[in-house]
């Protein structure tokens, strides 16, 4: 069991040596603070670990800060609640609506894929259950506590916490935990997921002001993306497999990725560099998540870039969109009436309906499937990526005879060079954590923080714990 100490202490539960299942603790005397509350996805071994004991008894966490609403940052909120956690979720306001939405579509998604196991036995639990249930989700929802953008808000008994906009997704942040103790005040700051400053919706993230303690992200911490090639791979890709007759699956994260889609969908039709074709939503959540962008939109909201404002209702329309909500209408895009353009859920095809239409759509030379983000491995989508033949869909092999195109400068997160960028007029920390990054892209990124700044840069292994400094006693 993780005690309490003097001297602040943060310990790494997720987010360490992989992509996903971001929590950090950060214990002090009278306080404890968790930063994000991720759901592990990817490979086995690690959707093992949502199940494994915290190592703490969650009813004593004062507070649980969410950067933003992705699944791997906030979907292990309701296994939080569920095992007797009560105090607040600290997020902002977009994040609070989006996190509900993300919530409730993964414990549906929980559900089916227990029931989907048990009716077939490929699970070895029996009966297999849902991590965590509808219920579950509302003990959650109830929790979360949207506080201002820089804005100050208590986070615990000597604790404040100040959320900037990170730029990555509505509403995410950074966050700037300030800590009062016996051994003096200390900041410890996380990046969450940082934002691209050329993000196609979403202003830049506000610049990085210092603190004792840095987590920052290492998702694309050995790459730089390349908007233009990426643009016209994204728009080839589409032109050819409507040309021959196919249809084209985007597995996209619900939220954000699917605005984005549409507004890059949208620009690439007004250029005529693609031709017109039907545009199939295939998410619930994607839905539901478009809804709140619509509403930011309309609102006027000062996250978003002024071409997206004075676009208004139209920003997000590509033309010819049809929305599919229920299951007979997601059934159809396993077989579209003509060749059409089908953006569904889940962005690294771990589940959703997504899988469905891959397995439709897969073994037809004529189709095409384009991964647009960042893919974990251990994914379908990274699988897909690094050109599987086969894959294992809902307990069934699926040959691969579809084209494979990988367009990942679409992600929303920001690139080596962008990290380094936001980090470079900062003073300088006692440690940065390089987190949140498979391991080669974590060590590139340190050595470079190493190199180009000067700091004191680590890759901290997973359930690791270390002693929170100040700055000012770390430098010499």
């Amino acid at each position: 069991m993780i005690e309490r100490e003097l001297r602040p202490a943060l310990a790494f539960l997720g987010g360490a040596g992989t992509v996903t299942g971001s929590k950090f603790l950060v214990d002090s005397a009278g306080t404890q603070v968790l930063l994000d509350c991720g759901l592990f996805q990817g490979t086995r071994e690690l959707r093992r670990r949502n199940w494994e004991p915290l190592g703490f008894p969650p009813a004593q966490i004062d507070a649980v800060i969410l950067t933003h609403a992705h699944l791997d940052h906030c979907g292990y909120l309701p296994a939080l609640a569920k095992q007797g956690f009560t105090g607040p979720v600290l997020a902002t306001a977009y994040t609070a609506d989006l996190t509900e939405v993300v919530l409730r579509d993964s414990a549906r998604l929980l559900a089916e894929d227990a029931e989907h196991a048990n009716s077939r036995g490929w699970s070895k639990h029996h009966p297999a259950l849902p991590l965590y249930t509808e219920d579950d989700v509302d003990r959650a929802v109830a929790l979360i506590t949207p506080i201002g953008m820089d804005q100050a808000a208590p986070a615990g008994p000597q604790a404040d916490v100040v959320l900037h906009r990170a730029g990555h997704i509505l509403g995410s942040a950074w966050a700037e935990l300030k800590l009062a103790g016996d051994h003096g005040p200390v900041t410890v700051a996380s990046s969450g997921d940082l934002g691209r400053p050329g993000h196609p919706l979403l202003c830049p993230p506000q610049p990085f002001t210092g603190a004792d303690v840095l987590l920052v992200e290492a998702t694309y911490g050995n790459r730089k993306h390349s908007i233009a090639a990426a643009r016209e791979a994204f728009a080839s890709a589409i032109t050819r497999t409507l040309r021959r007759g196919g249809s084209v699956v985007i597995p996209a994260f619900a939220v954000d990725r699917t605005e984005v889609i549409l507004r890059t969908l949208r620009e690439l039709r007004e250029s005529g560099d693609i031709p017109a074709a039907p545009v199939l939503i295939d998410s619930p959540m994607a839905l539901a998540a478009l809804k709140i962008y619509q509403d930011a939109i309309a609102s006027q909201s000062a996250e978003l870039r002024t071409e997206i404002l004075a676009d208004g209702p139209q920003a997000l329309d590509p033309g010819q969109l049809t929305e599919l909500r229920t299951v007979p209408e997601s059934m159809t895009a396993n077989h579209p009436a003509q060749p059409s353009l089908i953006v569904s859920a889940s962005g690294m095809a771990t589940g959703g309906r997504v899988l469905h239409h891959l397995r439709h759509l897969l073994p037809d030379h004529r189709n095409t499937v384009l991964i647009v983000g960042f893919a974990a491995e251990g994914t379908r989508a990274r699988d897909l990526a690094n050109g599987a033949r086969i894959i294992k869909i809902h307990g069934e092999y699926v040959p691969v005879r579809a084209e494979v195109v990988e367009v990942d400068a679409f992600s929303a997160h920001a690139d080596a060079d962008d990290v380094l960028a936001w980090l470079a007029d900062a003073p300088q920390p006692a440690v940065a954590y390089v987190v949140h990054g498979e391991p080669s892209a974590a060590a590139a990124l340190r050595d470079r923080i190493d190199r180009e700044l000067g700091w004191t840069a680590v890759v901290p292994a997973l359930g690791e714990r270390v002693v929170i400094r100040s700055a000012r006693r770390a430098l010499p």
